[in-house]
């Protein structure tokens, strides 16, 4: 049985692969070197040659570092790699939570070590060659360092609570872990970005002045109460803007990025923060929470089902189960249904995108909106056709001409 159980995780892992493949190759079919006419007037000539270099040049490279990690994770399930990081871990020591904290350590450490040289090019050749990069090799260098640490002592401490309570609790483990999650979630919701954000950039409160006032006023307008308005030093790392809301009840807050600032005009960033406040407005922020709970607690139930089987283990060469060894296991046979967990994610995520999109052009200026999201699209080189079947299972807002066509509806 054990035997038959691996295939179907190998099969899984290649199906999974070449559908992904397949999609990335449709996207290049809409790749053109004469500027398309339901493009005109956003892109010019040249800067959209620059869009399709830079599409084109991300494709490539996306080819060669996802095989290479798919040549990596068969060859770890193929030769028993993982059973052999099991035996080094056990190794070390006799205690179940010390021997996943290693175990995963070892795996995450080692892939991230592997993975540099690839992270290193796309930062410092492609997204230098399109003027994008911003990042030094010092700062680089400290947000690697930064974020071990980070995922150490998060995400080794909540995993070794979850075995702590598998301990435990036995065959009620999924109730408990779904508790601690759940906790755990709605916390970083509420302060991420109080706590880690500021480990990677500064945050400062938006000074007074027109800008400020316009959002203040807009803000009273539509009755939202915003006090926490920040802004974010995104051109420490890249020219590419961006703004986004977080937190939950008084802790809410909205971020932007200072290259965004640059980038638009005052009533352009407006529009896009009524956006965001649309988003709170509709409860996006709040219904996305609790389908991501409930998403966990099926998970969890299931994988507490899955645990202590013997033929799980012995799938990956291990004779006797375990928690980390179930979890890889696990792991790649869940592929299948958060796949359409995803699709359902992202159809309403769209659907989401243009609630707010509604709620910005009927409170403010949707013209303004749509000028926002040209430049940003502009600036960013972003692909402005991309492959419909690329959009259904993988874009989480709509295009943008999708996007303008819905704008343009509201201007008077």
């Amino acid at each position: 049985m054990h035997e038959i159980l691996f295939w179907i995780i190998i099969g899984i892992l290649v199906v999974d692969f070449i559908f992904e493949k397949y999609l990335s190759y449709l996207n290049t079919t809409t790749m053109s070197d004469t500027i398309p006419e339901e493009v005109k007037g956003i892109y010019d000539e040249e800067k959209y040659k620059k869009q399709q270099a830079y599409q084109r040049e991300n494709h490539r490279f996306g080819i060669l570092t996802s095989s290479f990690s798919m040549v990596l994770t068969l060859a770890m399930f193929l030769f028993y790699g993982f059973a052999l990081v099991d035996g080094w871990a056990w190794s070390f020591t006799g205690n179940a939570i010390l021997a996943a904290l290693i175990f995963f350590g070892i795996i995450m450490f080692a892939s991230d070590i592997i993975n540099i040289p690839f992270e290193i090019y796309d930062t410092f050749k492609i997204e230098e060659k399109y003027g994008f990069n911003k990042t030094t090799p010092k700062t680089f260098v400290f947000d690697k360092i930064k974020g071990w640490l980070v995922s150490a002592l998060i995400g080794g401490g909540l995993l070794a609570l979850i075995i702590f309570i598998y301990q435990l609790t036995g065959s009620m483990f999924w109730i408990y872990a779904w508790l601690v999650v759940s906790a755990f979630s709605i916390f970083m919701a509420m302060f991420y970005s109080n706590l880690i954000v500021p480990l990677f950039n500064k945050q400062t409160p938006l000074e007074e002045g027109e800008l400020r006032d316009a959002i203040s006023a807009f803000a009273q307008k539509v009755g939202f109460k915003l006090d926490n308005i920040f802004v974010i030093d995104g051109s420490k790392r890249s020219t590419k803007a961006n703004a986004y809301f977080t937190g939950l009840g008084a802790k809410k807050r909205i971020v932007l990025y200072d290259t965004l600032i640059n980038d638009l005009n005052t009533e352009e960033l407006v529009a896009v923060l009524a956006h965001e406040i649309g988003h709170n407005k509709k409860k996006h922020v709040v219904q996305g929470l609790l389908i991501g709970l409930v998403q966990t607690a099926i998970v969890l139930f299931v994988f507490g089902l899955l645990i202590d089987s013997p033929v799980l283990s012995a799938a990956l060469g291990v004779e006797e189960p375990n928690f980390h060894i179930g979890m890889v296991a696990f792991g790649v046979l869940y592929t299948p249904i958060s796949f359409f967990t995803g699709i359902f994610m992202n159809i309403l995520s769209r659907k989401n995108e243009y609630q707010a999109d509604r709620f910005a052009a009927e409170n403010y200026k949707p013209e303004a909106l749509a000028s926002a999201l040209k430049k940003l699209s502009i600036n960013n080189l972003s692909n402005l056709t991309p492959h419909k079947t690329f959009v259904f299972f993988h874009y989480s807002h709509p295009t943008l001409l999708q996007r303008l066509a819905f704008l343009k509806s509201f201007e008077k």
